[in-house]
């Protein structure tokens, strides 16, 4: 596809140029100060001459350009220049195509990249592109993208940029921004990743002008770090119910005292002992159903709260408030069984006699 390069999935191995630090004495510089660097077509055909089987290598440049079409316009668009199909054609994102168009068709329509124009052949949406931001955070919005030939770029913008930085002007020739090898299988990304780098090494010696990004590697590094966030605030809140199931049972012990006098008329008058520890264990069961629901309610406005304030999009889904409730009520229970117990395991003439 024109903009397959794009996308992050979980069987592709990407490549990607990187500029150099300003004290890299590897990096080359022409006659005219302008910075080479990054990934070459004599790369790309390097990866081809692999021919990996079932495989697909798309490459990729990106630019910045201003867009205009009638008197609308967006300041600094990311262009993608991959895979060419058509001459002077272009892919646009959901986002791109509702700032310029608005409810028109962008279909057929043309619009200037820079001071070229071009014709809309396609409107691309990725829907929640979520995940794709979490493995690679230079990916960005891609419904803001667009998707041109890369022979279009070539000849219309050229291989070499300016990059206008505070007080400076510098010009950075890059070949290829990106090349994305699409692999049949997620086994193969490892073996694949490792034979890439072995041949980009021979190329650039140790320049230090491109990154291998594995996003099933990324994918799997996030994953363990997700688990290892969920182990912390799993013993953190561990530690919470201890502590609350803790003070629970000290509450009842001392309710317990306080009420010894009426455990013994109680005993003395018929009742069981399976009579005092269901009395206690219904008044624990209690406390902590009430707590269970306030906090419940808590959780559920918090994340609205913070939807509503921060704009970030938050969900809490009904099998947690059942789960967080059920082990608050079981947490109670548990924790007053033992203070029920001791209850009614008083003797009632000893219990009579206290003051």
């Amino acid at each position: 596809m024109l903009f397959a390069t794009y996308r992050l999935a979980l069987a592709n191995v990407i490549v990607r140029s990187v500029k150099p630090q300003p004290n890299d004495n590897n990096s080359s510089t022409t006659s005219t100060n302008v910075l080479a660097y990054g990934l070459s077509f004599a790369d790309l055909r390097a990866l081809e001459s692999l021919k990996l089987e079932q495989s697909t290598i798309v490459p990729a440049v990106f630019h910045k350009k201003n867009l205009q079409h009638a008197k609308r316009n967006v300041k600094g668009a990311r262009i993608v220049a991959t895979t060419e199909r058509l001459p002077d054609v272009i892919v646009i994102g959901q986002s791109i195509a509702t700032d310029l168009f608005g409810f028109d068709d962008p279909l057929g329509q043309s619009l200037l990249v820079g001071d070229d124009a071009y014709r809309v052949v396609g409107v691309v949406s990725y829907g929640d592109s979520g995940s794709a931001r979490t493995i690679s955070k230079e990916v960005g919005d891609q419904n803001r993208d667009l998707f041109i030939p890369i022979t279009s770029a070539q000849n219309r913008m050229g291989i070499v940029q300016r990059l206008v930085e505070t007080g400076s002007r510098q010009y950075v020739r890059v070949e290829l921004s990106e090349i994305t090898i699409e692999l049949p299988d997620q086994n193969q990304v490892r073996p694949v990743a490792s034979v890439v780098r072995s041949v980009l090494a021979k190329n650039h010696a140790n320049k230090g002008d491109y990154e291998v990004q594995v996003p099933l590697e990324l994918l799997q590094q996030a994953e363990r770090e997700k688990r290892l966030w969920n182990l912390v605030l799993g013993s953190i809140a561990g530690i919470s119910l201890l502590v609350g199931g803790i003070g629970i049972m000290n509450i009842m012990l001392a309710t317990v005292t306080e009420r010894t006098r009426e455990i013994g008329i109680r005993r003395a008058i018929g009742a069981k002992k399976r009579h005092i520890i269901l009395q206690f264990l219904m008044e624990t069961t209690v406390l902590s159903t009430s707590g269970g629901i306030l906090g419940v309610i808590v959780g559920v406005l918090i994340p609205i709260a913070v939807s509503w304030i921060v704009g970030i999009q938050t969900s809490t889904s009904l099998l947690s408030i059942f789960v967080a409730f059920g082990i608050s009520v079981g947490i109670g229970i548990v924790f007053g069984v033992y203070p029920a117990y001791k209850a009614a395991s008083m003797s009632p003439i000893e219990a009579l006699r206290h003051q």
